[in-house]
């Protein structure tokens, strides 16, 4: 199965992504590769609008019908919003995970958070195995 791996992200090695938004506001989701490894999504845990995240710490878990993975945050800083539709309906991030799949926009502290992440390239040859 191909996938895609929008060159306007980045990318942690446990399969998180990066969308910079405006005023240093972060869009954080998994990528379509991670989703389709887990399956079918039943359950995420998020963060509570308000919370502080930790760059590479534990920010909520994805639990499918294969495993529970623990979502890690790219960027450090407060969580401004969280995607409670997928929070209702958890089986619906596999339709648009780079979309309307996002889970949380996090006000990041500084973007230089983002500069030890992948490129799309670097991700896609990781996952791949290339």
């Amino acid at each position: 199965m191909a996938f895609e791996y929008p060159e306007n992200l980045r990318y942690l090695d446990s399969h998180e992504y990066a969308r910079l938004e405006e005023d240093n506001i972060v869009a954080v989701g998994i990528s379509a590769f991670a989703v389709d490894q887990l399956g079918d999504i039943v359950f995420l845990e998020l963060p509570e609008v308000g919370d502080n995240v930790e760059r590479g710490e534990k920010f909520g878990t994805v639990e499918s019908v294969k495993a529970v993975e623990d979502l890690k945050a790219p960027v450090s800083g407060e969580v401004i919003e969280r995607n409670s539709e997928l929070l209702d309906v958890p089986e619906q991030l596999g339709n648009d995970p780079y979309g309307d799949g996002w889970l949380i926009k996090v006000r990041a502290d500084s973007l230089e958070d983002l500069d030890d992440t992948l490129t799309a390239e670097e991700y896609k040859d990781q996952v791949e195995g290339e």
